[in-house]
């Protein structure tokens, strides 16, 4: 039987695994198949994931799971190599849902709906082609509506290692004439 690895052996086994890895690995399997506990992969993960921001690649990480991909820098780069489309732009509709179900994920294409005053399902289709959200469970609600989130894909297409680094949103004050009411007279 092997001993437990030190944290710099740690960090590098993680390195190799992510390295060959297809998709996002949960971090509880990892540590499973590595014989430690899962807060030892969690601070492998953020000393690697500090060790990559100098580098050409990035982590990208949920609570649970963990992949490394390119650096949003280099992506332009690493697209002209491989001779990828560069039109990756999103509709004005698309970027709102996007931005919605990223902000209040989990949520339903009905709540979208509500906060856009619109129709989204062309929207949600969209994101859900391109791998940026996925249907992440259902609603506790009449007819169990999907419930949609994020993706790994979403975290590599905006340049962000995990969910919590979005940034945060705008106190918006509301005006009297923002709530519908009319202008005081001048």
């Amino acid at each position: 039987m092997t001993s437990q690895p030190t944290a710099p052996e740690l960090k590098a086994i993680l390195e190799s695994i992510l390295f060959v890895a297809d998709e996002p690995l949960e971090m509880g399997a990892i540590a499973r198949s590595l014989g430690v506990g899962v807060q030892a992969i969690k601070e492998a993960v953020e000393a690697l994931g500090a060790d990559c921001r100098q580098r050409g690649v990035r982590l990208q990480q949920t609570e649970s799971a963990v992949q490394m991909v390119t650096a949003p820098e280099t992506a332009p780069y690493v697209e002209r190599f491989l001779g990828l489309d560069e039109d990756h732009r999103l509709s004005h509709a698309a970027l709102e849902t996007l931005a919605i179900i990223a902000y209040k994920q989990p949520i339903t294409r009905p709540a979208v709906e509500t906060i856009r005053g619109v129709n989204c399902e062309r929207a949600v289709a969209s994101l859900r082609a391109r791998g940026l959200i996925t249907e992440v469970g259902r609603a506790h609600a009449q007819g169990r509506p999907y419930l949609f989130g994020t993706t790994f894909r979403f975290l590599e297409h905006f340049g962000l290692e995990k969910p919590d680094d979005l940034p945060p949103l705008p106190d918006i004050e509301t005006s009297p004439q923002a709530e519908g009411e009319p202008a005081p007279d001048d």
